[in-house]
């Protein structure tokens, strides 16, 4: 199983629910464009990404 399958796996279900809600909400219905720091959908995805490496060092 490749490493990106394994990570999805140690993600929650209900987490892995809500982050898609969440982002399907920011696509249609935010802002247009903003910078990278004020960014909805990067900020949602970093804070991913960091709950996935904190996964990986616990």
């Amino acid at each position: 199983m490749s490493r990106s399958g394994s990570r999805k796996q140690r993600l929650g279900l209900l987490y892995r629910i809500s982050y898609r809600i969440r982002w399907i909400m920011l696509h249609l219905f935010g802002p247009a464009q903003l910078g990278g720091g004020n960014d909805p959908l990067t900020r949602l995805k970093r804070e991913r990404e960091e709950r996935l490496s904190k996964q990986d060092r616990g």
